[in-house]
Parts: C-alpha cells; sequence; structure tokens
C-alpha cells in the first residue's frame, strides 16, 4: 500500500454542504413536461388517501405537480411550467415508488432533500428455495429487528424489508453499505459480521492519524471455517476412453454352436444332451433342498458336563473341608439329639483320617430315633403290665 501526503489529497472542510440549486441556477425554467407513474398496491390506498394532501404540498414547494387515480391504482408526478430543478422530478419518482413500497410518508418525504437518496434492492430472485429465502430474509431483520436497527444507526440510513425488496433511504454512503450487507445476508453471509466491520471502521474514522493509511490490518478477517463437502456418488461410472471405431457386433446363438461344434450334431443328440444338463441342475437342487430339511433333526450339541474330583484337591483344602464336616455333625447332634451319642461320629481317629463309612451307619441310625428328648423322671410301670408278667411266670 502506498502512503500518500496529506498535501496530495483534497480535503473537504468540516462542516462544508453543497449549494443549494436555485431559480438563478436556471431562470428560463424547464422546455419539455416530464412524467412519472407507478402503481401500488391494494392495501396501500386507505394509507395514500390519508396522506395525499401532505405530499401535494410538500410535491409543490418544489413546483411538482402529483395525482392520485384510486381507479386504476397508480400515483403520477410531473413538472410545471413554474419547474426550474431538472432533478427535482427525479426525487418525486423516487417518493412515490418509496410509498409504494410500503415506506411510511415521514421517512419517504425526506428523499426530496438534496443530500439523501434511495435504494431498491430486489432479494425475491437471489434464492431459489423459499423456504431458505425467508429465514435469510428474517436473519436480516433479525430478534425483534435489532439486527436491521443496528444496521440503520452504522448507516444512518432508514431500511425497510417488505416482501421481495429491500427500501433503503439516506446519504450515498450508507446506501452502498446497506447494499453490500444485504446480498451477503443473501448469500448466506451472515449480517453480524459486516456489522462488526463497519463499527470498527466508525471508530477508526475518529482518529486523523489513520486517514491515509491502510485499514485491513485493522479489519477482521472471517472465513468459512466448515465447508460443506459436495456429496459424492455411491456408484463411480467410469468412463471409457474414446474410440472412432464402433464396438464389434456381439456373437449370435448359432455362431456360438458353430464355435463350439454343437450345430452339425443331430437332433436327437441335442435333446439328449439338454435333457441331461436339465436333470444334473435338478440333481443339484434336490440335494440342497434335502439338506436344509434335514437340518431341523439334526440335535444342537450338548455342554459337556463337569465331573467333580478331588484328585487336584491340594491338602489344605481337604483339611479345611474335614473341619467345616465335623463342626457342621456336632451342630447337628447337639440341636437334634442332645441326649444320644452322635457326638461320637464327629470324632477323629488320632492319626487324622476319617472313616466316612462309619460315618454314614451312624448318621442312618440317627434317622430311626424318634425326635425330642426323654422325660426327666420315667413313670412307673402300670398295674396291668406288672399282673401279665405274674401269670405268665405261673402257667409257666
Amino acid at each position: 500500500y502506498k502512503f500518500l501526503d496529506e498535501s496530495e489529497l483534497l480535503t473537504v472542510p468540516d462542516g462544508w454542504k453543497e449549494p443549494a440549486f436555485t431559480r438563478d441556477d436556471n431562470p428560463r425554467g424547464l422546455l419539455e413536461e416530464s412524467s412519472f407513474a407507478t402503481l401500488f398496491p391494494k392495501y396501500r390506498e386507505a394509507y395514500l388517501k390519508e396522506c395525499w394532501p401532505l405530499l401535494e404540498k410538500a410535491c409543490g414547494e418544489i413546483n411538482i405537480k402529483a395525482s392520485l387515480d384510486l381507479i386504476e391504482g397508480s400515483m403520477t408526478v410531473c413538472t410545471t411550467k413554474k419547474s426550474f430543478d431538472p432533478y427535482a422530478i427525479i426525487r418525486a419518482r423516487d417518493l412515490i415508488k418509496l410509498l409504494a413500497r410500503s415506506v411510511p410518508f415521514e421517512q419517504a418525504v425526506r428523499i426530496l432533500q438534496d443530500d439523501i437518496a434511495c435504494d431498491i434492492i430486489k432479494i425475491g430472485t437471489m434464492v431459489r428455495n423459499r423456504e431458505r429465502f425467508v429465514k435469510r430474509r428474517q436473519r436480516l431483520i433479525g430478534p425483534k429487528g435489532s439486527t436491521l436497527k443496528a444496521l440503520e444507526l452504522l448507516t444512518n440510513c432508514y431500511v425497510m424489508v417488505q416482501g421481495n425488496t429491500v427500501s433503503a433511504l439516506g446519504p450515498y454512503g450508507g446506501l452502498k453499505e446497506v447494499r453490500k450487507v444485504v446480498i451477503d445476508t443473501m448469500k448466506n453471509i451472515h449480517p453480524i459480521y459486516n456489522i462488526k466491520t463497519l463499527m470498527i471502521k466508525r471508530e477508526l474514522s475518529k482518529d486523523p492519524e489513520l486517514r491515509i493509511q491502510s485499514w485491513e490490518r485493522f479489519l477482521p478477517n472471517f472465513r468459512h471455517k466448515n465447508l460443506a463437502k459436495r456429496k459424492e456418488p455411491r456408484k463411480k461410472s467410469v468412463k471409457k476412453e474414446y474410440t472412432p471405431f464402433p464396438p464389434s457386433q456381439p456373437e449370435s446363438k448359432v455362431d456360438k454352436e458353430l464355435a463350439t461344434g454343437e450345430f452339425f450334431l443331430r437332433e436327437s443328440v441335442k435333446r439328449r444332451k439338454k435333457m441331461e444338463e436339465i436333470k444334473v441342475k435338478q440333481a443339484v437342487a434336490l440335494t440342497k433342498k434335502q439338506e436344509e430339511r434335514n437340518k431341523a433333526f439334526i440335535p444342537p450339541k450338548e455342554k459337556p458336563l463337569m465331573k467333580k474330583t478331588t484328585k487336584g484337591i491340594d491338602e489344605g483344602t481337604l483339611t479345611l473341608t474335614l473341619h467345616s464336616t465335623k463342626t457342621a455333625l456336632m451342630c447337628l447332634s447337639s440341636v437334634t439329639y442332645p441326649h444320644s451319642t452322635c457326638v461320637d461320629i464327629v470324632t477323629a481317629p488320632p492319626d487324622g483320617k476319617l472313616d466316612i463309612e462309619a460315618i454314614k451307619d451312624k448318621v442312618k441310625k440317627a434317622k430311626t430315633k424318634k425326635l425330642g428328648a426323654p422325660p426327666v423322671n420315667p413313670a412307673p410301670p402300670s398295674s396291668t403290665t406288672t399282673d401279665k408278667k405274674k401269670k405268665n411266670k405261673s402257667k409257666g
């Protein structure tokens, strides 16, 4: 970037304004009459009827005649003999255009000022999909109109989003920024990025030292981080190499029979060969069906049972098992047979080995015994039993 001296630049003094165009600049007036007309929608008819006297008064100040045709639904402006400003008719044309685009009269009448211009941006054809278009248009407005309000404050323009158009009204520099933001929004670039850039530019413009320098180092450089990859087709068709010669003609059935020698066989041999091929195919299909049927009769594989063996048990485990068996038998005998000799079954011989068969026999004997403890004071034998014993002795 080439740095320039301030002496080489044309500087505009602060507070300078272009002088207004007066009758002294064009005392003879206009030679021909110029007129412009525009149509308006039906729903704007009631509003235009209300504000039309105000519009006629504003146009009369610049010597422009305005007429409203409610039958045809059109507005017309034209010059008069008193008109001296050739650009006044262009401003009046923009005024009726803005009113037809739903811009309120209080804002639209500002177009008659010298330093104010308007721009009507058509956004209807920028996006094909209607749903996507509505979403992007709403993104330009923002939640509760916050994005649009921020854009108006930064550009000093009035912006009106209506249908398929965006109407902007303000100074020339602001209109340029508004058009850029609107087009970028329709191209799927969020307006917040452009608003942030405008805010930085506004702060930089306040510093007189940075006026002749490049602002690129201060401005943010936004890039698309996640670019949507183009979807590739599942089946990719590979293009064959181009050859000027046509492909060879495919062989017919007769050509194939001539090549194999079947053409010269008799009809009976051909039939026999066909029947053999059919029988082979039938046999293969039959075996497959039979295998499928037999699958239901094949028993499933059973898991092998694990046999309990004490060969691999170590000495410590064996002693623990014996000790637990002893304890269990002692508890059982003390609970069920408190006065019996079941305690003897758990006494181990001095060598530390248990006689399992003896234990089993004692357990069987214990099962046959009656449950319950014996009485404390045994009852004396009854007299009847003693008499019977005496009689038996005397008989003997």
